[in-house]
């Protein structure tokens, strides 16, 4: 699938939520999209927790 048919998909889900569910629908779907992309992106490999947690000495 492409980004640009997953893009389409995530404005229709979010379309829908903010005209059927309101506001905080709305904003409750873009969070969980937003979870559920970096939890993928974290099991593909594509993104590693470990380069945003860093000790304060820089090492």
């Amino acid at each position: 699938m492409s980004a640009a048919t997953v893009g389409l998909l995530a404005g229709m889900a979010l379309g829908f939520a903010a005209f059927f569910g309101g506001f905080w629908a709305f904003l409750l779907v873009a969070f969980l999209g937003l979870l559920g992309l970096l939890l993928g992106r974290m099991v593909q490999g594509d993104l590693v927790l470990s380069d945003f947690t860093r000790s304060r000495d820089g090492k």
